[in-house]
C-alpha cells in the first residue's frame, strides 16, 4: 500500500483526484475506440446542452457545477472544435448565449451509444458493496448542507469569513 493509500479519509481529495484521472483517460480510450475525436472533459458542457438546448454562460456553469472560468475555458475548446456557438441573448446585450452547433448535435448523435456502454460499464465498476455514485451523492448532499470550510471553521470556533 502507498502511503497515499495508506493515509485514509485524509488524501480522499487526491484519491478523487487520481479516480478521476483514470476514468477520463481510459474514457478518451474508449471514444477512440469508437473513432470519435472527443475529450472526456468536455462531456458536461455538450450533455447539459444536449439537454437544455441553449443556456447563458452563467447557468451552465450552475448547470455543471464548474465555475465561470472554467466553464469558459470549456467553451472556448468547444467552440474552437466548432461543436458550439454562442450569440448575445435579444433581451440582454450583456448576456452571452451558448448551443450545440450542427456538429455537435451530430458528434451527439454518434456518441449516444457509447454513452450508454460507458454508462454500462461505469455501472459496472461502481456497483459494489458501498455503492460509489450513493456515497458521492450523500457527500454532496452533506457539503450542500455545510461546506468543508464552515466546518473547519465551526470547529475551530471562528466567525464565517
Amino acid at each position: 500500500m502507498n502511503t497515499i493509500d495508506a493515509s485514509g479519509i485524509l488524501a480522499i481529495s487526491t484519491r478523487l483526484q487520481r479516480l478521476s484521472e483514470q476514468l477520463r483517460k481510459d474514457g478518451l480510450q474508449i471514444y477512440k475506440l469508437y473513432d470519435i475525436d472527443f475529450e472526456p472533459k468536455w462531456f458536461p458542457v455538450v450533455y447539459a446542452l444536449y439537454h437544455k438546448k441553449q443556456l447563458g454562460i452563467v447557468e451552465l456553469a450552475a448547470e455543471i457545477g464548474y465555475s465561470h472560468p472554467s466553464t469558459i475555458s470549456l467553451l472556448k475548446e468547444l467552440e474552437k472544435q466548432k461543436l458550439i456557438r454562442s450569440k448575445k441573448d435579444k433581451n440582454d446585450e450583456r448576456k452571452r448565449l451558448v448551443a450545440l452547433t450542427a456538429n455537435g448535435e451530430a458528434l451527439v448523435g454518434r456518441m449516444e451509444p457509447v454513452w450508454q456502454h460507458i454508462k454500462n460499464l461505469l455501472t459496472e465498476v461502481t456497483e459494489t458493496e458501498n455503492n460509489l455514485l450513493k456515497a458521492v451523492n450523500e457527500v454532496e448532499e452533506n457539503l450542500r448542507r455545510q461546506t468543508f470550510l464552515q466546518r473547519a471553521l465551526r470547529d475551530l470556533d471562528i466567525p464565517d469569513q
